[in-house]
Formats: C-alpha cells, sequence, structure tokens
C-alpha cells in the first residue's frame, strides 16, 4: 500500500445528543473535539443526532421526537426571536 495516502483509522467516542448515549469505536471520522471516557482516557469526540438507542426503528417506540422543527431548536438556543 502507499503510504500517507489513508486517513488515520483510530478509536472515536460517538455521542447520540438525543439520549446522552456514548459507543467506543473504532473511524476515520475527523473531530476536533475530544472526551475523557469511561476508561480514564480520552478519545475524539463526534455527536450525533440519532443512533440506534434513540431511533424509533430500533426501539419499537412511536412518538419518540417532538414536533419542534429544527428551525425553532436553532432559535431557542441562540435565544433569536421571530421578529
Amino acid at each position: 500500500m502507499r503510504k500517507n495516502i489513508h486517513p488515520e483509522y483510530r478509536l472515536t467516542v460517538f455521542l447520540d445528543t438525543s439520549c446522552d448515549y456514548k459507543m467506543l469505536t473504532k473511524s476515520t471520522a475527523k473531530s476536533r473535539e475530544t472526551i475523557k471516557y469511561e476508561d480514564g482516557k480520552e478519545y475524539p469526540l463526534v455527536k450525533l443526532e440519532i443512533s440506534s438507542k434513540s431511533h424509533p426503528f430500533f426501539t419499537h417506540e412511536k412518538g419518540v421526537f417532538s414536533k419542534v422543527s429544527r428551525v425553532e431548536k436553532f432559535r431557542k438556543k441562540y435565544n433569536i426571536n421571530n421578529n
């Protein structure tokens, strides 16, 4: 194989922000954030909006998600009025 053409394959923590579920796995995903995992070591952090722990298909639940739009969530998060 040619050297220096493949992305770095390393342990990475994926965080499902909707249910605070963390998963440690190997990945080539790039991240600027890091997190201290349960084992005490620091790993790159990739945030997800949904994973198998929160998706209705895998949880077999209906109506899990609120009906608030992404725009409304953004406005609330950054305190932006509709005016």
